[in-house]
């Protein structure tokens, strides 16, 4: 503390300061570690405000209540009016921002893609329209805006400090985990999803900065009193050993059910495109037709928090709960596909306490299962298919029970619905929505770099040619004394058809007779200098071919690549990209 103080006053402009505080943090581990605390400090504040604001937005439309999805009734006009006014104001707002060029970036994109570089302005945006709709009573939560703004503030500071492209990852990751982790009252939860989602990978050098920003927002948020009370929840003292198998069960209902929430919000983004052509329009639609089913049940108001945690305590009977299931989802759907800004996350909790409520009543007959571990697991195994983090989950069950026998029973139901995703659709809910947009982005793992590495780097640009009507006889001994690996078949004005691998020509079963030009293979293609390596990479497993010939525009042969060449470079930068990161952590 010496050192920094000597060093701020020697160095009192603000460029030097940064400079100062740069060099501290590369070369000690302590100042990484103040720097997260920081952030998660900004990420529990930013946390608690939205939270606040929030429920002062909730008592217009409910007065005298700050949480609607407790509600046990709502008066007509207030259902119908506000989330309508709460929508029109926020299609109004996103017609504003029409001139605006640029979508704003969300934690993971942005490690995955950006290096971690993230627009506070945007995030700033998106948090102000997340508050709005899920104030006015859109059935959507407020996670999204709260990983968003934390995650900002980490990337801001690490760009101003000029940090390396790994730590800007790490601090969107503290960003992150101090927003999940205060939302939830679960700082290992927020931290681990920061490891499975954000940063895409846990190493132990990172676990003191993600956990202490967790916890520093988590401390915050419990200052500022926007936590809400601890859960009292009646359990199960043992766990029947015939329950395993239903939770298993349990879980693969829960991965079906989430990928059928995911793709219905899809097909009603679809409906909503085709029946209303005006973009501003589409979030008033959307919250009348949610208001008109809070006038069946409150409880599909807001993200569903507070219906949640009295879904724990008091589970609901079996048709209740399918109705109630039936309900939220139809909410949530509408939501999303009409154009409020929030996400999945706290929705998907409230529905997994509905699955596993339901799950109880139609396994009764077979087996009484406790409700609690059902409502629970259920709990986590669809918000796992939803968010895609299992051990985020799991830890969220410890949590939340403080039960270690009853998070072991949950981590399978957690863990069944994270494989039966995998195998049948293979997305979390914000990695389906990048796949929409042409991304091929499975989590926050650092893919940028494939982007800046093209074709025209790695092609091989020493060919061998042969004009398309050459017979196979000819094309045995054009290249006498040398065996090329592929052959480059040209057409009458010199330009490229495709290639042919050597070996076939030299095959006894190819007739001798018969031109180079009929060894093409059917779906051959060629690449562009210009394309990057995950193009490349997705040409070759489309077309299942070894090598793929570069061509410019007028397809005028340029070089060969091969999908072994791509496979090997995609290795080393890889390996590259890892020893970068040992090497900043080793000389902190």
């Amino acid at each position: 503390m010496t050192g920094l103080l000597d060093h701020l006053r020697t160095h009192k402009t603000p460029a030097r300061l940064l400079l100062t505080l740069r060099a501290l943090v590369r070369t000690d581990s302590l100042w990484l570690v103040a720097l997260a605390v920081f952030i998660g400090l900004l990420a529990g504040g930013a946390v608690s405000l939205m939270t606040k604001a929030t429920f002062l937005v909730h008592q217009i439309l409910a007065p005298g209540h700050s949480r609607l999805s407790g509600l046990q009734h709502i008066t007509p006009l207030h259902a119908l009016l506000v989330p309508t006014c709460g929508g029109l104001l926020l299609g109004l707002w996103n017609l504003a921002l029409t001139r605006q060029r640029h979508r704003p970036v969300d934690p993971i994109e942005a490690n995955a893609l950006h290096g971690g570089r993230m627009n506070l302005k945007d995030s700033l945006i998106v948090a102000g329209q997340t508050v709005l709709s899920n104030g006015c009573g859109a059935s959507i939560g407020l996670e999204a805006g709260f990983s968003q703004i934390g995650a900002a503030f980490g990337s801001r500071i690490g760009r101003n400090l000029s940090m390396h492209r790994a730590d800007i990852r790490l601090l969107v990751g503290c960003g992150a985990a101090g927003a999940i982790g205060a939302a939830f009252d679960a700082p290992l939860a927020g931290a681990f999803y920061a490891f499975e989602l954000v940063i895409g990978s846990y190493a132990f050098p990172l676990l003191a900065p993600v956990a202490c920003a967790s916890l520093c927002a988590l401390a915050v948020v419990h200052l500022a009193g926007a936590n809400l009370p601890e859960l009292s929840l009646t359990l199960p003292q043992t766990i029947p050993s015939l329950a395993y198998p239903f939770l298993i069960l349990l879980g693969t209902a829960t991965a079906f059910i989430g990928v059928g929430l995911m793709k219905s919000v899809t097909l009603t983004e679809s409906l909503f495109r085709r029946i209303l052509p005006a973009l501003w329009l589409r979030p008033a639609v959307g919250g009348l037709l949610v208001g008109l089913l809070a006038l069946v049940s409150p409880s599909v108001l807001s993200s569903g928090h507070m219906a949640m945690r009295e879904g724990l305590m008091m589970p609901p009977a079996l048709w209740l709960a399918i109705g109630l299931l039936l309900l939220k989802a139809l909410a949530s759907t509408i939501s999303i596909g009409s154009g409020f800004r929030g996400g999945l996350f706290f929705a998907s909790l409230y529905l997994g306490v509905l699955t596993g409520a339901a799950f109880t009543g139609l396994t009764a007959p077979l087996l009484p299962l406790p409700i609690t571990l059902c409502t629970v697991a259920g709990m986590c195994a669809l918000a796992t298919t939803i968010i895609g983090g299992p051990f985020t989950m799991i830890l969220l069950a410890l949590e939340t029970t403080h039960s270690a026998n009853m998070t072991a029973a949950v981590a399978l139901a957690a863990i069944t619905s994270s494989l039966t995703t995998r195998r049948i659709f293979g997305y979390s809910f914000t990695t389906w929505r990048f796949h929409l947009r042409g991304e091929n982005i499975r989590s926050g793992v650092d893919v940028g770099w494939m982007r800046t590495l093209t074709v025209g780097q790695m092609m091989r640009t020493q060919v061998d040619t042969l004009p398309a009507e050459t017979s196979v006889a000819q094309a045995r001994t054009a290249f006498t004394g040398r065996a090329p690996r592929y052959i480059v078949v040209l057409d009458k004005q010199h330009h490229c058809m495709g290639l042919v691998e050597y070996t076939q020509i030299q095959s006894m079963i190819t007739p001798s007779d018969h031109p180079v030009q009929n060894l093409l293979p059917p779906n051959s293609m060629v690449l562009a200098p210009e394309d990057n390596l995950s193009r490349a990479l997705a040409a070759f497993e489309r077309t299942g071919l070894p090598a793929l010939a570069v061509t410019d525009t007028d397809h005028n042969m340029l070089g060969i690549l091969s999908e072994r060449y791509v496979l090997r470079r995609y290795a080393e930068e890889l390996e590259r990209t890892r020893r970068e990161l040992a090497g900043e952590k080793h000389r902190r």
